[in-house]
């Protein structure tokens, strides 16, 4: 199995390498696999992200969930968790320290990731089991940890976001990774059992 480093590099080499015509092309091929699923038709608070790195574009999503009166959350870097605010057309943005633009709003709009109905995760590679290689600095998975103690589902619903060629055969496993509910690409979904 290849190494999570070396992985991860080749990943984000191919994502970075895309022109930017199969770039939008993949997009618009993801926006419309989610539009047309069951759980973003049924969801009301939406948790999304700006790309970066070469990630495949999920903010043209945003134009549709808010002509639906769906509500659109941004993560937020807060310590080593994720906060959730809301995110509108006029919301002011600031760059965090890795220059992804977050909401610049006071803590008490923030939403309780509980409360979220959908989070829409980046991701650098996934696998079929779940299992999910994010940039490294473990922020979902600190944030999402409660999952792991959980019987029963609980909100939020967990989704990769990727290229379909970001799957891999196997990943591997450590006891704090959080599971993917599913992936959405631009090839389609993949749900996890």
């Amino acid at each position: 199995m290849i190494a999570r480093s070396d992985l991860r590099w080749e990943m984000r080499h191919r994502r970075r390498s895309l022109p930017d015509t199969v770039r939008v092309h993949c997009a618009h091929r993801l926006v419309s696999h989610i539009v047309h699923s069951h759980p973003f038709q049924r969801s009301q608070r939406i948790a999304c992200f700006f790309p970066q790195d070469g990630e495949i574009d999920i903010s043209l999503l945003f134009p549709r969930i808010f002509s639906m009166g769906k509500r659109v959350y941004l993560p937020v870097l807060h310590f080593r968790r994720l906060w959730f605010f809301p995110f509108r057309i006029d919301t002011p943005l600031v760059y965090d320290k890795y220059g992804i633009p977050e909401p610049k709003l006071p803590p008490h709009v923030r939403c309780a990731p509980r409360a979220l109905d959908l989070v829409f995760a980046p991701l650098v590679a996934f696998d079929l089991s779940g299992n999910r290689l994010g940039m490294g600095g473990g922020y979902y998975d600190r944030t999402f940890d409660y999952l792991l103690h959980r019987r029963a589902f609980r909100k939020p619903l967990l989704i990769g976001v990727a290229y379909g060629f970001q799957q891999v055969a196997a990943l591997p496993k450590e006891h704090w990774d959080v599971p993917l509910h599913g992936v959405v690409t631009d090839e389609g979904w993949f749900w996890i059992s």
